[in-house]
């Protein structure tokens, strides 16, 4: 599906700013559907490309949906409220966006003739597993409302297949790297936040494992979902992880990178015990994809993004942090 019409939900979030300017890269024609609370000016680097539409809009506006989604080729569903702090601070808001408007989404992507959805779930949906690797086999037991919602639209999405509506569903680790919509509230990017500016990291407990994938490559997953065949994917479900630290390994790969000698990290006691490995074989199995960016890499990019003045006043700027935009904006 090169050169496809392509909508793109969220498209002006974390993920969408360093996914769009790939899209358009690769031919593509984009249209971002995005309230745009963090900023008119995400997509700056690639506003003049006549490949690409925004639209500011909610994705709850069935009116707009139906406007928007005439002629689209393919959908990717970035758009929702992200992660268990920003969703519990207006759970019924969050479930609007992130339930109540995917039937809407899927139904009418399909009646105007959208050929393939990708919809970005979450590696969430697991809960807590005995098992060493939580494999795409595993039953799901998510644990709070926002992973409960991720779990439930993925069961609207498979019941909605039929010929020439293809769908894949992904489920990223937590993702971690620099983007123009840089979030700092994410596990990788606050320690890198902290050691950067503070000196000084502090890790609760320690040996839990946390599954992480590099921005680049998990936008790269992304590219690659419009593109590969349809028997390939269609209906199919992946982890898509890279590597699997412990809170304390991550602080430490940190601190290497940022300068050992300047950062100090202070363990406490936790009562967050979640610890998982997510196996990402399947893809990597199943189509070949296997990403190459690491999390020292992601630190060494954000890194370099603070010593060249990229990233301002990182402590305080509420645009870096999801729930403090909320909040300010209202929603």
């Amino acid at each position: 599906m090169v050169g496809s019409r392509v909508l793109v939900t969220g498209g002006a979030g974390y993920v969408g700013a360093v996914l769009v300017p790939k899209l358009l890269a690769r031919g593509h024609r984009v249209t971002v559907l995005d309230l745009y609370i963090f900023g008119d000016q995400v997509l700056k680097a690639a506003s003049g490309h006549p490949g690409l539409r925004q639209v500011k809009g909610d994705i709850r506006d069935r009116r707009l949906l139906e406007r928007e989604l005439q002629g689209v080729d393919a959908v990717i569903h970035l758009a929702c409220i992200s992660n268990d702090p920003s969703f519990e601070l207006n759970p019924e808001l969050g479930k609007s966006i992130n339930y109540d408007a995917f039937l809407p989404l899927v139904q009418i992507s399909k009646d105007k003739g959208v050929r393939r959805f990708i919809y970005a779930s979450s590696s969430s949906v697991y809960g807590i597993k005995e098992e060493d690797n939580v494999t795409e086999d595993l039953p799901l037991k998510p644990l709070t409302d926002y992973s409960k919602y991720k779990a439930l639209c993925e069961e609207v999405l498979l019941k909605a297949q039929a010929p020439g509506f293809t769908s894949v569903i992904l489920r990223p680790a937590t993702v971690c790297g620099y983007s123009p919509r840089l979030r700092l509230d994410l596990a990788v990017n606050i320690l890198t936040n902290l050691a950067v500016n503070t000196g000084r990291i502090t890790v609760f407990g320690g040996a839990q494992k946390r599954p992480n994938i590099h921005i680049e490559d998990v936008t790269d997953l992304y590219v690659q979902s419009i593109e590969w065949p349809d028997e390939r994917i269609d209906g199919q479900i992946f982890n898509a992880g890279y590597e699997n630290h412990t809170v304390s390994q991550l602080a430490e790969m940190v601190a290497g990178v940022v300068g050992r000698e300047r950062v100090d990290i202070m363990t406490t006691p936790t009562d967050d015990h979640r610890s998982y490995h997510i196996s990402s074989e399947r893809i990597k199995r199943m189509l070949g994809f296997e990403p190459c960016h690491s999390v020292e890499e992601a630190v060494r990019d954000l890194t370099a993004a603070y010593r060249r003045g990229w990233i301002p006043n990182a402590m305080t700027d509420k645009r870096y942090y999801n729930i403090k935009t909320m909040l300010e904006a209202k929603l």
